[in-house]
């Protein structure tokens, strides 16, 4: 991932995945990522098939590889004009058009209509991470930093059991399909506050 502020210094930073999370990927599959769309020199992700600008703009590159890992830019590219919106929106048509897999580390937004629609309304589950600030790694070290919102890895597949079984250990697993079709946080659809009469 490369960061999407406004400040030169941040701009030529590259964040990456803690190691924790990339050891908990190959677990995962199975030592096995096929795709990082968002990898940078520093990633030790250390896919099969890497993607970084400005050699190859991996969102206008083919997502048709069997495992991917997505760690997407957070903020606004804007010079290619696009945003994280973007990047879910290709995860969920990867997974939609080829069968893929994906993993997604995202910030938590649920309240943005992307999460509604990419993750609420088409995920398999969501890990909302227990560390309060996620220390990504800044040119490939430990900055100390914490990033400075909440985080979630967001899958698409049909292996929620094992999605589940790994990310258990990192935060709260919510199993997300049975939002999809669904009109999120319209209230339309839950009766949590109906009363039942007798």
């Amino acid at each position: 991932m490369t960061a999407g502020r406004n400040n030169a210094e941040v701009l030529s930073q590259h964040w990456c995945t803690p190691p924790k999370y990339v050891d908990a990927i190959r677990e995962f599959f199975a030592e096995s990522v096929t795709l990082d769309p968002c990898s940078n020199r520093h990633s030790i992700v250390e896919a099969t098939v890497e993607y970084s600008l400005p050699e190859i703009d991996g969102l206008s590159a083919s997502w048709n590889y069997p495992t991917i890992f997505v760690n997407p830019p957070y903020g606004r590219d804007r010079e290619r004009g696009t945003t994280i919106r973007d990047w879910l929106r290709k995860c969920t048509e990867a997974h939609v058009q080829h069968g893929v897999e994906v993993l997604a580390l995202v910030p938590v937004a649920t309240n943005t209509r992307h999460w509604k629609q990419y993750v609420f309304g088409a995920a398999t589950a969501v890990s909302f991470l227990y560390d309060t600030r996620l220390r990504f790694l800044v040119n490939g070290r430990d900055s100390g930093k914490g990033a400075p919102m909440s985080c979630a890895m967001v899958y698409w597949g049909p292996q929620y059991e094992r999605f589940e079984k790994i990310f258990v250990r990192f935060g709260a697993v919510v199993d997300v399909r049975h939002l999809h079709g669904k009109l999120i946080g319209t209230g339309e659809h839950l009766d949590l506050f109906k009363t039942v009469e007798n």
